[in-house]
C-alpha cells in the first residue's frame, strides 16, 4: 500500500471517529436537555461530585500499582521456580 493509501486511510479513520463523537455529543445533550422532572438538589451535585473524584482517584490508584507492579517485575515469570510434580502430569496429558 502506497504512502498516500495510507495517510487517505488514516484521515477517513479520524473523520469517522470524530462523526461518531459529534453525534454521540449531540444525542447525550439532547437527551439531557430533553428530560423533564424536578430539578436536582445541591446535596445530589455533591454526591454526584463526590462519586466522580472517587471513581477517577481509584482508577489513577490501580493503574499506578499496575505501572509499579510491572516497572519492579512483578509481573514476570520466576526463573528459579522448579516445576511442580502435577505440572508434569498435566503436561503429559496434553500431549
Amino acid at each position: 500500500m502506497s504512502k498516500l493509501g495510507t495517510r487517505i486511510g488514516t484521515i477517513a479513520l479520524v473523520v469517522a471517529l470524530l462523526g461518531l463523537l459529534v453525534a454521540a455529543s449531540w444525542f447525550a445533550i439532547h437527551t439531557w436537555m430533553s428530560a423533564e422532572g424536578p430539578a436536582m438538589p445541591t446535596s445530589g451535585y455533591v454526591a454526584m461530585a463526590l462519586g466522580v473524584v472517587f471513581s477517577v482517584a481509584l482508577g489513577c490508584g490501580l493503574m499506578a500499582l499496575v505501572f509499579y507492579s510491572n516497572r519492579y517485575g512483578y509481573d514476570e515469570a520466576s526463573r528459579d521456580a522448579l516445576p511442580l510434580p502435577h505440572d508434569e502430569d498435566r503436561s503429559a496429558g496434553a500431549r
